[in-house]
């Protein structure tokens, strides 16, 4: 069933925006009185007959609402510094909505290659991720901002907090799966391609960070990042 994005619904008669009823009528040729869904980014999923097949303005009315849809119980939030290739960190974006992630912010260390960072495009990724992998709730994504502003910002999060990095001591941080604890809220810290500096590990572990690794290879950024989203959900199936 055909799926689209309504953030501002609010009635049992609703027109779909200009894009959404242009895709609905002209790319995937809906006509009236077909069924499709909706979904808000604030847990709702709606299903609906079209009322109106008008290409730029298309109408359909509300039959039935799934409140709190597929709702999760945990709150994993990642914090990436964006990689030189921003490809790559829109990638990263798009399968880790994917697979399951409730808020990203992109933040910028000592060895950041890149630090411009377009919001809007990001949340249009994440939304379209969202309606791929039927989900009913948009994830939060976070205007870029550097690490030990984003760190002190975090004091109150409830959760267990972490930094991942390539950082190797005498003792070896353990990996994600044995430092986690199954249904708890997760913040994971993942550096730029030349790692977190000594120093942004140091200040990180002094505000409650706890060191993980995410296994013997070398990671890229984007990897690393979607390695630890999976390594979160896939504890909590």
């Amino acid at each position: 069933m055909h799926l689209f994005y309504t953030p501002d619904i609010s009635s049992e008669i609703y027109t779909l925006s200009e894009e959404e009823s242009k895709h609905a009528v002209r790319v995937l040729r809906i006509t009236k009185g077909e069924i499709v869904e909706l979904i808000d980014g604030k847990g709702n999923l709606f299903t609906a007959e079209v009322a109106d097949d008008h290409p730029k303005r298309c109408t359909v009315h509300i039959t039935d609402v799934k409140k709190e849809f597929n709702k999760r119980t945990f709150f994993l939030h990642i914090a990436m510094a964006p990689t030189k290739n921003m490809e790559r960190t829109e990638w990263f974006l798009e399968k880790a909505v994917e697979i399951g992630i409730d808020a990203f912010t992109p933040i910028q260390c000592e060895h950041s290659e890149r630090v411009v960072v377009k919001t809007e495009r990001m949340q249009k990724i994440a939304v379209s991720a969202m309606k791929q992998s039927l989900k009913a709730y948009e994830p939060v994504i976070q205007e870029a901002q550097s690490l030990i502003k984003f760190i002190e910002s975090q004091a109150s999060f409830e959760g267990e907090k972490f930094i991942a990095h390539c950082e190797r001591t005498e003792l070896h941080p353990a990996l994600l799966k044995n430092s986690y604890s199954k249904g708890k809220n997760a913040l994971i810290l993942i550096g730029p391609e030349g790692d977190f500096s000594k120093q942004e590990i140091k200040f990180a572990k002094e505000k409650g960070f706890i060191e993980i690794s995410l296994g013997k290879s070398r990671l890229r950024t984007e990897t690393a990042a979607l390695a630890a989203c999976h390594t979160f959900n896939l504890i909590n199936e």
